[in-house]
């Protein structure tokens, strides 16, 4: 298992067909403000990859595009909203078909509030990850060990957490809710960027 890390964009070949495992730092929370400095992407099979944008780019990276933009690719992410409506405001390209760990475990978890990653990972496969760096500067012109071995273990565990949590769905029977959540998603991060991100349009009042 190695972790690899790239300049502006993933270079070609390096992903095996199937799903892959995306995650998003940026400098902050607030997506037009806070511009997106890293993106990760593992394709399951052990390693992950790390693409670093620099202030002032441009955001093309062709390759990673293609990927993202692919419809007959599965994107898995964690709290997607926020990691599609970063992706499209910066790359300019809106993930589909998506599948959301976060909204998966909030659907068949509902004995607990906990539906982080760290509580999701630790739960169903029994790994502690560390959230150490969270908050660090995704920004600096070089990324510590700790910032790397983060950033990676937020897309090491997504395709093992879908596979159990599927089971989850369809045991519990929600398993078309789910999909139909999923096929949502991007729409929801199109109405953040829009600017309804804390409306919820749906709602009577």
């Amino acid at each position: 298992m190695s972790v690899y890390l790239h300049e502006e964009d993933l270079p070609e070949g390096v992903l095996a067909d199937g799903p892959v495992a995306i995650d998003t730092e940026t400098m902050g929370l607030i997506t037009p403000r806070d511009r997106l400095c890293l993106v990760q992407i593992s394709d399951g099979k052990g390693d992950e990859h790390l693409v670093r944008f620099a202030p002032g780019s441009s955001y093309a990276a062709p390759n990673l595009r293609a990927i993202i933009a692919d419809p007959t690719r599965l994107k898995l992410f964690h709290f997607g909203r926020f990691d599609i409506a970063a992706l499209q405001h910066y790359l300019g390209v809106l993930a589909a078909p998506v599948y959301c760990t976060k909204i998966a475990s909030r659907l068949t978890r509902t004995y607990t509030d906990r539906h982080g990653l760290k509580e999701i990972v630790r739960e169903l496969l029994g790994f502690d990850i560390s959230k150490q760096q969270q908050s660090s500067d995704w920004g600096s012109a070089v990324l510590s060990d700790a910032q790397r071995d983060y950033a990676a273990s937020d897309v090491r565990y997504l395709h093992a957490l879908m596979a159990e949590l599927d089971l989850r769905l369809a045991r519990e029977g929600r398993t078309a809710l789910a999909k139909a959540c999923f096929d949502f998603l991007p729409h929801r991060a199109l109405l953040d960027l829009a600017g309804w991100p804390e409306i919820d349009i749906f709602a009577h009042a």
